[in-house]
């Protein structure tokens, strides 16, 4: 119980240590590139991994109340602002699941296995996911605005 404890406390530390590192490279040329990462491409792969189950947990939980502006509100939304906030909210939970793995291995290796294993596995529900589900509904975005350019 405490593994799990100190899995969701160090998990949603890097929730704000992502927005903060993340703010901070926002600026750099080569932050386009990460605004444009995917990391699964493939419908096939995200089904298999549960994206859909975890897109339902997301809409119909608290969870849909951690980023309000992450909303479509209907045509006068404007997609490209959207975007931007969704590009911000992937790449800080890339940043702290990158910053919650080097704790998991350190416990693995220092404490236990199974606690590296606890923290990963709470790592990848709240901050992968989130990330993954993120890059998917871009590609979706990206879609509207091409359409919306071409019209």
């Amino acid at each position: 119980m405490q593994y799990l404890v100190f899995a969701i406390s160090i998990t949603f530390i890097s929730w704000i240590v992502g927005m903060i590192i993340n703010a901070l490279i926002k600026n750099q040329d080569w932050y386009v590139r990460l605004s444009n990462i995917n990391l699964i491409k493939s419908k096939r792969v995200n089904r298999w991994i549960g994206m859909d189950g975890f897109t339902w947990l997301v809409k119909n939980t608290p969870f849909k109340f951690f980023n309000p502006g992450l909303k479509v509100k209907g045509k006068a939304t404007d997609l490209e602002v959207l975007r931007q906030e969704m590009t911000f909210a992937d790449v800080s939970h890339l940043i702290g699941f990158l910053f919650v793995a080097v704790f998991a291995i350190f416990k693995a290796i220092n404490i236990s296995l199974l606690f590296g294993l606890v923290i990963m596995l709470v790592n990848l529900l709240l901050n992968l996911y989130p990330s993954l589900l993120q890059q998917h509904n871009k590609k979706r975005i990206d879609q509207f605005i091409r359409r919306s350019k071409k019209a």
